[in-house]
């Protein structure tokens, strides 16, 4: 489907680099005993796309909904384009909200209601005229490439299509910010691809700041600026997202990478000895210029042994090579993985001997 976004749709606003269209400092949200929200601290700067990543119940959607001001922060700061929300009264939020876009995992569409008229629904609350509401629907609907679906009605719609009124519907009010909750999530992998090449396209002609929830690493390869990791209710690492791939901190943050970065084989993980085998087996981590240098040609020249390349590969996020390979050291030098790790990482590698290999002959 033709991803193509027209500008006359919505035109930017005026904005500068560093202008902040969320802060949050110090935001926490208690549900009985459990701590929903644990002192999150987080800022998104105008034209970014942040995305929020965490496994169910690490508190994303709690702090999605304290975004839109469907729950209260029991305490610290929720400034929306330099404004406390924390304290308002819900007649003072309503503009504010108008401010927020939300599009939703499971689309949220009106059945009785044609396209456009889910579409037009946010402006028909707002008080706006028939034919406002209708021009502005259609600009949108353009703008997601469904002009030729406005008469029809939802269940018509595929998955991807339904999502794409759920966009056009969340930008009708003209906001600074879009919420993407589980966006892509009910999606399959061609329609998220789509759904990710709009968003970004959005985001990349409109100035559109964009934060995504998702439990899903390759949404936020896909598209996002900066990643950060919530877990248990906290911020446990954050920063761009070639950064984080190429050299996670946090266990939890290895653990949802797991399926999209190179992992030794089940084979060899299988057999692997913590103390004794013919080859130890290390992870070799790389990001930038010595992700494609010859950094192993260098190895060999330093340390001449029958080094033995078993695994990895390299990928390309934010336009930065990012390369994590396992390599087979012989184990008949007790030092030699040592030397190998020192070297590696004098050369801004992360290396990790992850055990022997017992049965390689």
């Amino acid at each position: 489907m033709n991803s193509f976004v027209s500008t006359t749709a919505i035109e930017a606003e005026p904005q500068t680099a560093t202008e902040e269209v969320v802060r949050l400092t110090e935001v926490k949200r208690r549900f009985g005993t459990t701590a929903a929200l644990d002192g999150i601290s987080l800022t998104v700067k105008r034209g970014e796309i942040l995305g929020i990543i965490g496994r169910s119940g690490a508190g994303k959607s709690t702090l999605i909904r304290c975004l839109n001001g469907l729950e209260r922060a029991d305490s610290g700061e929720i400034l929306i384009e330099g404004r406390d929300i924390t304290g308002l009264s819900e007649q003072d939020l309503q503009p504010l909200r108008r401010r927020i876009g939300m599009i939703f995992q499971h689309f949220n569409l009106l059945s009785a209601k044609t396209v456009e008229e889910n579409v037009a629904l946010p402006l028909k609350i707002e008080g706006l005229a028939k034919s406002e509401r209708l021009k502005r629907a259609h600009e949108l609907l353009e703008l997601v490439a469904l002009a030729d679906r406005a008469k029809a009605y939802p269940a018509s719609l595929s998955g991807g299509q339904k999502q794409r009124v759920g966009i056009a519907r969340a930008l009708a009010a003209r906001p600074a910010l879009l919420l993407s909750d589980e966006a892509t999530s009910a999606l399959d992998p061609e329609t998220t691809r789509s759904i990710l090449t709009l968003l970004k396209d959005i985001n990349r002609k409109l100035g559109l700041t964009i934060l995504l929830i998702t439990h899903e690493m390759e949404v936020v390869r896909g598209i996002a600026d900066r990643v950060a990791v919530i877990d248990a209710g906290r911020i446990v690492e954050e920063g761009q997202v070639w950064s984080i791939f190429a050299n996670p901190q946090a266990d939890i943050t290895g653990s949802l990478l797991g399926g999209i970065r190179p992992q030794l084989p089940e084979h060899i993980a299988g057999r692997l000895s913590a103390t004794a085998g013919s080859e130890a087996i290390l992870s070799v981590d790389l990001a930038g210029p010595q992700a494609q240098g010859a950094l192993f040609a260098e190895l060999s020249a330093a340390l001449p042994h029958s080094f033995r390349l078993v695994h990895g590969g390299i990928d390309h996020i934010q336009n930065q090579p990012v390369a994590r390979f396992f390599i087979a050291v012989p184990a008949r030098d007790p030092a030699l993985a040592g030397k190998v790790q020192k070297f590696l990482t004098a050369r801004s590698a992360r290396v990790e001997v992850l055990g022997y290999d017992t049965d390689h002959a």
